[in-house]
């Protein structure tokens, strides 16, 4: 039997609390979403804010593989006509293919936050469900809070999602939106309301009773046939019901189908792909996808694990894109490398050559670097291991200056000099900082000898504190993004010196761009 996966990462999972994602970042994790085979993408609000509108309008120009483009929204406000609603046509306008509407369900809702007879609330859903549906899209309705609503009146409740059923939505989806509930309450509310509709149901948890992803089961059980979540369980609060626990358990311990065992060796990179977008530290205890998923440390475990690796592992690592850790030893590695190098078409299938590269990267990981976010860094570290990687041109110092006076904008100059072949450049440029100006001096140094280089500009710069407890000595890790009229590439760049780092992961974009265009 097959469940419907629909990812709200870039929606619901972007309201998490110090998580902000630029116009490039969604347009990123979308193309991993898409790859990972989810069924939908809610890529966002259009209604809400001009990014999601600036969203939808790049997405046109994207061709998605596997997955339904989705965009949300709310009913209709109670003074308006669909027809005049801004937000209705503001999801018509998104152009997707599968809109996602969500109406109130909970009197509770309805008369003190809406302020609306439930009679009202009841139209706002059938009219603004009817004028979605009639104008070709698929809908899915988000009845919000409908556990606590059901609890409250299960008749009110089943009116909600009937209404919607009679207007056209192709699926009823259950929210669980406070996400208090336990499995058990989900399992009986869903089996109910199953009984009560003949609309393929589906089910929206949170995660505030630490309970999302069994409950996500347990509806699953009862009937529930589409399936929400995030990658890594981001969300506001205490987060969504996370897709890199429920995917697994589905496929392999429930045995429904799901986005396909052999999209889900996917699954580990597009978790940490995910987080390091995000900015924040992967959780290394994550179940299935985390580094210590399936590491074992010392003593019988290890012992036993050589042996047969049943005798502590409920799964394959493999299977999720995972591997098996004895901490002792550290033997895993050379899988990722692999699969890495195959996706970026890297010919690398000398044992020697692996075993170098992977001794290499853990060598350069545990200085701080991270390569499942910065796949151009990483192309160039293998090149630069097999002895293929072309020097395009090398530093011979930089200074940056930056001056600050009262009431006048701070001013950042960089001085550089660099050496192409046996000529020698020595530029100067303003900036709005120092990563800027290094930029632009970079720029105008090579510009003669690399006119390719004005295709490509920086689109993204994140720097994450490696060890707080450092203090401002801590070791930081930055990491760009660039992007040209064909393709956008990650760098990253490690030091105690945020200029340095920022040069690092600057000079390897650079190179990246010389390397596809040079060789």
């Amino acid at each position: 039997m097959k469940i419907d996966i629909y990812d709200t990462t870039l929606r619901d999972g972007s309201q998490a609390e110090n998580i902000s994602f630029s116009l490039e970042d969604k347009l990123r994790i979308t193309r991993h979403l898409d790859e990972l085979g989810l069924d939908y993408i809610e890529g966002g609000w259009p209604g809400s804010n001009p990014k999601d509108m600036e969203y939808f309008a790049q997405m046109k120009k994207e061709n998605l593989k596997n997955s339904t483009l989705t965009s949300f929204g709310s009913t209709r406000h109670a003074n308006n006509k669909p027809s005049e609603d801004p937000n209705i046509q503001a999801l018509l306008e998104s152009e997707t293919p599968a809109v996602a509407i969500f109406g109130k369900t909970w009197r509770l809702h309805v008369e003190d936050a809406l302020q609306v007879e439930p009679e009202e609330n009841l139209d706002m859903i059938f009219s603004s469900v009817s004028h979605v549906k009639e104008a070709g899209r698929e809908v899915i309705y988000d009845a919000e809070h409908y556990f606590d609503a059901y609890a409250d009146d299960p008749e009110y409740a089943i009116k909600t999602i009937r209404v919607a059923a009679e207007a056209g939505a192709d699926c009823l989806c259950l929210c669980e939106t406070n996400g208090g509930r336990l499995p058990h309450e989900i399992y009986e509310i869903t089996a109910k309301t199953a009984e009560a509709v003949d609309t393929p149901l589906g089910i929206h948890a949170h995660n505030d009773s630490a309970c999302g992803v069994a409950n996500t089961l347990a509806a699953v059980r009862a009937g529930a046939v589409h399936v929400h979540g995030t990658i890594n369980g981001l969300g506001e609060r205490c987060g969504n019901a996370d897709l890199t626990a429920i995917l697994p358990n589905l496929t392999f311990k429930m045995g429904y189908e799901t986005v396909g065992k052999e999209k889900l060796k996917n699954l580990r990179r597009t978790s940490r792909f995910v987080y390091e977008v995000a900015n924040i530290s992967p959780d290394h205890r994550k179940p299935y996808v985390g580094d210590s998923a399936f590491a074992h440390k010392g003593g019988i475990h290890v012992s036993a694990v050589r042996r047969n690796p049943e005798t502590y592992e409920h799964l394959q690592p493999e299977l999720v894109g995972n591997s098996r850790r004895v901490l002792v030893s550290e033997l895993s590695g050379k899988s990722n490398v692999l699969q890495k190098a195959e996706e970026l078409g890297l010919d690398i299938e000398d044992r020697d050559e692996v075993t170098k590269i992977v001794e290499k990267v853990k060598e350069l990981e545990n200085k701080g670097y991270q390569y499942e976010a910065a796949d151009g860094s990483f192309e160039i570290l293998v090149n630069e291991l097999q002895g293929k990687h072309r020097v395009y041109f090398s530093l011979d110092g930089f200074r940056v200056i930056s001056e600050q006076k009262e009431d006048v904008q701070r001013l950042c100059e960089a001085t550089i000099k660099v050496r192409v072949g046996d000529q020698i450049e020595h530029t100067a440029a303003d900036g709005v900082g120092p990563v800027n100006a290094l930029d632009k001096a970079l720029g105008k140094a090579l510009d003669p000898f690399y006119p390719e280089l004005k295709e490509a500009h920086l689109t993204d710069f994140k720097v994450r504190v490696l060890d707080e407890r450092a203090g401002t000595a801590a070791k930081v890790r930055v990491l760009i993004t660039m992007a040209d009229q064909e393709e956008s590439w990650s760098t990253v760049g490690v030091s105690e010196n945020i200029i340095e780092a920022s040069w690092e992961a600057l000079t390897d974009g650079v190179d990246y761009k010389l390397m596809k265009t040079r060789d």
